[in-house]
C-alpha cells in the first residue's frame, strides 16, 4: 500500500498550508470580533469575503467537489468550477482546513451544508436547477440549508420523517417542521433542500422525496436559532428551526425522482460524514499542538507541565489516536474512490464512530492542560470541543452506526 500523496495533492497541501499561516490564523481574532458585532447578526464577517478572494486567487476553491460519481454525474461541474479531486486527494486538504473550522472551509467554499447540497445538485439536479442554484453556490454568492431532521420524531431513523410533500396539480404543497437546519439564520441562505413524505403508504425506503424551496417562498418561517452547548455557531450561518405551512413550489423543484429522497439522502450523507471526519483530524492536530506548547511554557510545582508524567501520557496517547484515525479515514477515502460509497459503507460508519470520539478525547486533554484558559474564549479549544462533541450526533448518532455496523459484521457469520 502506497501512503504517499500524489504530486498535485502535495502542491495543494503546500499552497493551503501557506494560506492558513499567512491569512487564516492571523484573521481569527478579527473574525471573532466582527462576528460578535450586534449590528450584523448572522451576517458573514467582512474578513471572510476578503479571505475568499485570496483563496480563489490561489486556486483553493471548491476543493471538495468530487470528480463525479461512478456514472460521471457532476463531473463537468467539478472540472469547470472546482479542483475535481478524488476523496483521497481531498482528505489532507480538509484536515488542514479543519484546524480553523470556523473560517477556512468557508473561505475556500468548502463548508457544510453547502458542500453536500452542491453534490446533490451536481449528481441529481436538473439543468435548470443547476443553473439557478448550483452555479451561485459554486461561486460562493449564496448559502443553502438542508431540512431533514425534525423535532417531533426520532430523526436518527430517517423513515420517521413526517413532513408531508403532497402533489397538487403542477405544484407540491409542503407542511411540516424541521430543526438543526444549518445555515438557515444567514441572510445569504437563499434555498432549502427539504425532505418529506410524498407516499406515506409506500415501502419505507420509497416514501420520501426532496424538493428545492426558495427561502422567500410564502409559508416558510425561520422560527428560531438553536445553540450548540451555548454557542450560537454564527460562523456556519447558525442552526435553526424552520416551519413550512402550505408552502407551494412547482413540481420542477423536485430533485431526482419522486419517492427517491431516501436514496439521495444516503448519497449525500456518505461524503458528508467523511468530510466531517477529515476536518476533525485537523481539529485534533491543532489541539495537540496547543497542548504541547502550553505544557512547554507553563510551570507548576517547580517543573514544566511537559515534565509531568500525566501530561506526557496525554501527548503520546493523542498522537497514537490521531494517527489511527487518519489512517482509517484515508482507507475510507480510497475505498470510496475505488469501489464507491456502498462498498465503503462499513468504513464510513467506522470513522463516524471513531473519529469524533478521538477528537473529543484529545480536545478534552488539551483543555485540561490549559486549566481555566482552556474553557475560556482566549483559546479555540472550548469551541472546538463543542463542535467535536456535536458530531457524535450529526449525520446519525454513534449508537445508530454501532448497531448497523454490528448487524453487517454478524451477518457474515449467520447460517
Amino acid at each position: 500500500m502506497d501512503f504517499q500523496f500524489d504530486a498535485r495533492t502535495e502542491a495543494l497541501r503546500a499552497e493551503l498550508t501557506e494560506f492558513m499561516e499567512q491569512h487564516v490564523y492571523p484573521a481569527e481574532p478579527v473574525f471573532h470580533e466582527q462576528a460578535a458585532d450586534p449590528e450584523v447578526p448572522w451576517g458573514t464577517p467582512p474578513v471572510i469575503e476578503e479571505l475568499k478572494l485570496k483563496a480563489r486567487e490561489r486556486g483553493l476553491w471548491n476543493l471538495f467537489l468530487p470528480a463525479g460519481d461512478s456514472a460521471g454525474h457532476g463531473s463537468e461541474y467539478s472540472t469547470e468550477y472546482g479542483a475535481g479531486l478524488t476523496n483521497l486527494q481531498y482528505a489532507p486538504l480538509a484536515e488542514i482546513m479543519g484546524r480553523s473550522p470556523a473560517i477556512a472551509p468557508e473561505a475556500c467554499n468548502c463548508s457544510a451544508p453547502d458542500t453536500g447540497n452542491m453534490e446533490v445538485l451536481a449528481m441529481f439536479g436538473s439543468d435548470d436547477q443547476r443553473k439557478r442554484w448550483l452555479l451561485p453556490l459554486l461561486d460562493g454568492a449564496i448559502r443553502s440549508g438542508f431540512c431533514m431532521t425534525e423535532p417531533d420524531v426520532a430523526s436518527s431513523d430517517a423513515r420517521n420523517i413526517s413532513t408531508r410533500i403532497e402533489r397538487d396539480g403542477d405544484h407540491y404543497v409542503i407542511n411540516g417542521r424541521k430543526w438543526w437546519t444549518t445555515g438557515a439564520m444567514s441572510p445569504r441562505c437563499a434555498v432549502f433542500i427539504v425532505m418529506g413524505r410524498t407516499d406515506p403508504d409506500g415501502d419505507p425506503l420509497h416514501q420520501q422525496s426532496q424538493v428545492l424551496v426558495p427561502r422567500d417562498t410564502p409559508g416558510v418561517t425561520v422560527k428560531r436559532a438553536l445553540t450548540v452547548f451555548g454557542y450560537t455557531d454564527s460562523t456556519h450561518g447558525g442552526h435553526a428551526e424552520v416551519e413550512f405551512t402550505d408552502v407551494r413550489v412547482p413540481v420542477e423543484n423536485l430533485i431526482g425522482e419522486e419517492h427517491g429522497g431516501f436514496m439521495i439522502a444516503q448519497a449525500r450523507l456518505g461524503p458528508g460524514r467523511i468530510h466531517h471526519c477529515m476536518r476533525l483530524i485537523g481539529m485534533a492536530e491543532r489541539a495537540l499542538e496547543l497542548m504541547c506548547r502550553r505544557a512547554s511554557e507553563r510551570v507548576a510545582f517547580g517543573r514544566p507541565l511537559a515534565a509531568q508524567g500525566v501530561i506526557r501520557e496525554w501527548v503520546a496517547e493523542s498522537r497514537v489516536r490521531i494517527e489511527q484515525a487518519r489512517l482509517l479515514v484515508l482507507k475510507t477515502a480510497w475505498l470510496m474512490d475505488t469501489v464507491g460509497n456502498q462498498g465503503a459503507h462499513t468504513e464510513i460508519q467506522a470513522i463516524k464512530i471513531a473519529v469524533p470520539r478521538m477528537a473529543e478525547w484529545v480536545l478534552d486533554k488539551a483543555i485540561q492542560t490549559h486549566g481555566g484558559g482552556g474553557v475560556s474564549q482566549d483559546f479555540p479549544l472550548a469551541a472546538l470541543w463543542a463542535g467535536a462533541r456535536s458530531l457524535r450526533l450529526a449525520d446519525g448518532p454513534d449508537e445508530v452506526h454501532l448497531a448497523s455496523l454490528a448487524r453487517r459484521e454478524l451477518r457474515r457469520y449467520s447460517s
